[in-house]
């Protein structure tokens, strides 16, 4: 479903295309215009607005179907939160449940049970580095307790995040290489970007991080405020005065 808007697109650029090489083709025969000519001519222009009318509706409806089903992927996932950086036991009948547990009580000081854990598994293929762990609570309160406490962990090596879907996360990456790390997090599956004037945004598509302004004020394109690693960049000038 992911790539039927691509597409979609695909296939309006390729029309686009179409009608553009006929109407040059149209320009070089003008000179062997008959009657029929002008007939032909607006039958064609009313073909070429019903299509793109129809290419236009048609990505509009397809974009609403995805991201109505992202949205319900998403809700899906609420009770679930990936652990990362928790050592990898390289016994075949790792506890993972266990291991959560011992993670939350002396990390997050919080009280919560095996039995309190719906769902618990690492995530992915194994390799030398330690493999996330999806824990999929059965009560939302503790979920977003765990959450909330996730401040805790820092310094320890262990970091915890929601469990996006494909879209979300691929937006939620590269708002961070746009705006940096510290700029950009997600709540309940939104994705949150500080823009360079402060102002808070609301991200779920491509096209919402898209019209989002990079620049500040008075500052020019190829000069952005904000590194991937979040850190102010000096402008072009300043650096050319800094060194004379």
């Amino acid at each position: 479903m992911e790539d039927v808007p691509r597409l979609v697109s695909e296939m309006t650029s390729m029309f686009k295309q179409r009608m553009a090489d006929f109407e040059q083709e149209q320009r070089v025969s003008a000179g062997a215009a008959t009657d029929a000519t002008p007939v032909l001519t607006a039958e064609y222009i009313a073909f070429r607005s019903f299509i793109m009318q129809f290419l236009c509706v048609l990505q509009q409806q397809v974009g609403f179907l995805v991201q109505s089903m992202d949205n319900m992927q998403m809700h899906s996932r609420r009770k679930i939160l990936l652990l990362h950086g928790v050592s990898e036991s390289e016994a075949k009948e790792e506890d993972t449940t266990q291991l959560v547990v011992k993670v939350v009580k002396d990390r997050l000081n919080l009280d919560i049970k095996p039995s309190d854990i719906k769902r618990c598994h690492r995530m992915g293929r194994t390799t030398q580095k330690a493999r996330p762990i999806l824990l999929k609570l059965h009560n939302l309160a503790l979920r977003d307790n765990i959450w909330r406490g996730k401040t805790k962990c820092k310094g320890s090596g262990v970091t915890i995040s929601e469990f996006l879907t494909k879209s979300r996360h691929g937006i939620f990456m590269a708002a961070r290489e746009r705006f940096g790390v510290n700029q950009c997090w997600t709540r309940e599956g939104i994705i949150f970007v500080l823009d360079s004037k402060g102002a808070r945004h609301r991200v779920t598509t491509r096209d919402d991080l898209d019209s989002i302004d990079l620049k500040q004020p008075g500052q020019d394109v190829a000069q952005p405020v904000i590194a991937a690693a979040g850190k102010v960049v000096m402008s072009r000038a300043r650096r050319a005065a800094t060194r004379k």
